[in-house]
């Protein structure tokens, strides 16, 4: 790889090799950690704590809630961060060279389901083979693993980087992205971003913007004997989505015009992840609240997509028979507000990864391929905000948000190594000493 010896280059791959246990039983530890929206701070102490004893500067940075509606990398949000913090840890060399890296992953996760029907509890990171089960443990704690391991590598190698490296522990990213939002507007920039997400082994080309939405519909109760004086909320709130795939498909028919999406099968994607109504088995129910989220193209403005849905709602409500019979809908904001980004292809830091997955694959691994992500990443936060090219390149994981969610460790093993390469190459090394600074679990 240009700019690391081959030798470097093998002592790095070797250190991988000779951690990856621990990193196994690291990440196992973040998984049982029930990082739930607003029950972030095990995990966040934890992964504090592993980055004191490498001996990073290490802060807590609270999520400051008067940046929401001021500061434009922000989405509304519903509640209290009162409990939630990013962990940022920062690496200075003592003689800057190289090129800054900001590595980032997110620790909160969504809930998951009936645990009974995961086929081992979903926060006991069970190990089969080749896979770890357990809820968030593609998504992404795998990731924040590879990151802090990387860096390990590089040390246990017997090298230091030449460039400041931050990494940034944040919460909110399945919700609101306001962790990175906070990130970001509090100045920590970079170079470049890397965000191990579960992708495939496959860089990002290209990222929708997301709004998400709640929509309340209040029906008219009645009693059994006098149905026909009634109207449903629920009735009407399905009514309701199905005017929704209107839409959905209005904005998919876009993806054929949008660079990168044209062969992206559903780019808007509406998703009604929660609904609930009514108030008593034997009556019409008068209230019906359902939540989703829509995607759009990167370079439109989320507001502009906020109010061409709410205008869309707002005519639904006067043409359809059903729904003309309630109170107007009333359409909230509760999540992402944000645009998508594209990565434009030819970079110097794509290059550099490619370089790294060829080495991490070697010696007939494929060649680096990219891919559309139709959802919200924090990429887009450093992207649009503070203009940061952003690499989104992950780990092999499959049934995330969902049963038996699970990432490979064959995967989880050569993305730490590319993560690795890449970020001696792009930040430069030298060589010091020894590596007596890491914990000695790390040279065992």
């Amino acid at each position: 790889m240009s700019c690391l010896s081959e030798a470097d280059q093998d002592r790095i791959l070797a250190a991988v090799d000779e951690a990856f246990e621990t990193q196994i039983a690291f990440l196992s530890d973040l998984v049982r950690c029930v990082s739930l929206r607003g029950q972030e701070a095990d995990v966040q102490s934890r992964v504090e704590a592993a980055l004191l004893e490498r001996g990073y500067d290490v802060s807590r940075q609270t999520i400051d809630p008067t940046l929401i509606g001021r500061h434009p990398a922000f989405s509304p949000a519903t509640v209290s961060y009162e409990n939630s913090w990013n962990v940022i840890a920062v690496q200075n060399p003592a003689i800057t060279e190289g090129r800054s890296l900001i590595l980032n992953a997110h620790v909160d996760i969504v809930p998951t389901g009936d645990p009974k029907r995961w086929q081992d509890p979903p926060f006991e990171a069970t190990r089969d083979d080749d896979w770890l089960y357990g809820r968030g443990s593609g998504d992404m704690k795998a990731g924040l693993s590879a990151a802090i391991f990387a860096l390990d590598a590089i040390r246990a190698a017997g090298l230091e980087l030449t460039a400041p490296v931050q990494i940034h522990s944040v919460v909110e990213e399945e919700i609101t992205g306001n962790g990175a939002a906070m990130a970001v507007a509090s100045g920590l920039t970079a170079d470049v971003v890397l965000i191990p997400e579960p992708t495939d082994e496959k860089l990002v080309r290209a990222n929708s913007g997301v709004i998400k939405f709640a929509i309340t519909l209040h029906g008219t109760p009645a009693h059994p004997r006098e149905v026909s004086g009634g109207v449903s909320a629920i009735e009407a709130a399905m009514r309701l989505i199905e005017h929704l795939r209107q839409l959905e498909a209005r904005w998919n028919e876009e993806g054929a015009i949008q660079p990168f999406f044209h062969n992206v099968e559903n780019p808007a994607a509406l998703t009604i992840g929660t609904i609930n109504g009514g108030e008593w088995i034997a009556s019409v129910p008068s209230c019906c609240r359902f939540e989703g989220r829509i995607g759009f193209y990167p370079g439109d403005d989320p507001h502009e997509r906020v109010r061409e849905l709410e205008a869309f709602v707002a005519r639904i409500a006067v043409d359809d028979p059903l729904i003309q019979r309630c109170p107007a809908p009333i359409v909230e904001w509760v999540g992402v507000v944000h645009a998508g980004y594209t990565l434009a292809p030819g970079s110097d830091a794509e290059g550099i990864l490619a370089e790294a997955h060829a080495a991490a694959h070697a010696p007939n691994g494929p060649a680096l391929n990219s891919y559309v992500m139709a959802c919200y990443l924090d990429a887009a936060v450093y992207a649009v905000h503070a203009g940061i090219p952003s690499l989104v390149y992950g780990p092999i994981a499959e049934n995330i948000h969902a049963i038996d969610e699970r990432v490979s460790l064959a995967s989880l093993r050569r993305v730490t190594k590319t993560i690795a390469l890449f970020a001696a190459t792009w930040c430069g090394v030298r060589s010091v000493a020894d590596a007596s600074h890491l914990p000695a679990s790390h040279h065992d």
